[in-house]
């Protein structure tokens, strides 16, 4: 294991990384305050992936009754945010990357003065608004085309502070075949694991589908030898179809159970959306660019 490193972008933004882990965090407000709010990321930065090591076992565990005790904040995080599905398949890895950005965030606003501020780990993302501000969002179906499939504001009055995207081209394995899986919710750990399981249900068989056990494609992969999706060949429109109302219906009712505010479902060209626009807050996800 390396050791944590901090660095500065050309554009001033913070970059850390220790191991798996590399965050891109951007904080708005006073510039004194952003120093000292980015001095304390750094210093809660230290022992985060450390801390989640000494917890591996349990973490990559199929979560299961009595709730799981975890020692690390960053662990109970994951726990917490996985604990609603534990009706199907998860682990608390599930949520990591989510999990971090959320520790992060939290660490990095401790009592400072900051306007807005996000902690992104790897595309899982943390967010904190102050009042009258926002985020635009921009979504990318298909990374081997990448152009804005989706847009939406995310403003100070919505409950979202978390965005997360899963999918089989994703550098988390998935046992379904979306090329993306978009998700916001109350907090990146939820738009986590909630955007994991969402992709692993749009989902069908077809000979254009190629699979393996997950433990052959990665070791030590918390799947074991569940079939984890390694390539995805051009499949009939009827069959793109139902996979992704397949993912759409989990995504619906993740929405009406509260788990999720919106999510965002692509594949092969075809996409759904899982929204509420009834609501005060409530983000509207449309396909397009800003500026149309």
């Amino acid at each position: 294991m390396n050791h944590p490193a901090r660095a500065t972008l050309p554009d001033g933004r913070l970059l850390l990384q220790h191991g798996p882990i590399e965050l891109v965090i951007e904080a708005w407000g006073e510039r004194c305050e952003i120093e000292l709010a980015y001095d304390q990321a750094w210093r809660r930065f230290q022992d985060i992936l450390e801390t989640l090591v000494c917890e591996l076992a349990l973490i990559r565990s199929p979560l299961r009754e009595p709730y799981p005790l975890a020692r690390g904040p960053v662990a109970r995080r994951l726990i917490a945010a996985c604990w609603p599905h534990r009706s199907v398949f998860v682990t608390p890895m599930a949520a990591v990357a989510g999990g971090v950005a959320d520790e992060m965030l939290e660490a990095l606003l401790a009592g400072r003065a900051i306007a807005k501020a996000y902690v992104n780990d790897g595309g899982d993302i943390a967010l904190h608004f102050g009042v009258g501000e926002f985020f635009d969002l921009g979504v990318v179906g298909d990374v081997g085309q990448p152009a804005l499939s989706a847009v939406a504001r995310i403003r100070f009055d919505s409950p979202v502070r978390g965005i997360a995207t899963s999918g089989w081209r994703g550098r988390s394995q998935s046992l379904g075949i979306a090329d993306a899986v978009t998700v916001l919710a109350r907090t990146a750990a939820a738009a986590d694991v909630a955007a994991t399981l969402i992709a692993n249900a749009v989902n069908v068989e077809h000979p254009a589908i190629r699979r393996q056990p997950a433990r052959e494609v990665k070791i030590d992969s918390d799947l074991g030898d569940l079939p984890v999706t390694v390539a995805v060949g051009e499949l009939p429109h009827a069959c793109t179809t139902q996979a992704l109302e397949n993912g759409l219906a989990l995504a619906q009712s993740m929405r009406s159970g509260g788990l999720v505010e919106a999510a965002y479902l692509s594949l092969q060209g075809q996409t759904r959306v899982a929204a509420r626009s009834d609501a005060p807050g409530s983000v509207k996800l449309r396909a397009g660019n800003p500026s149309s």
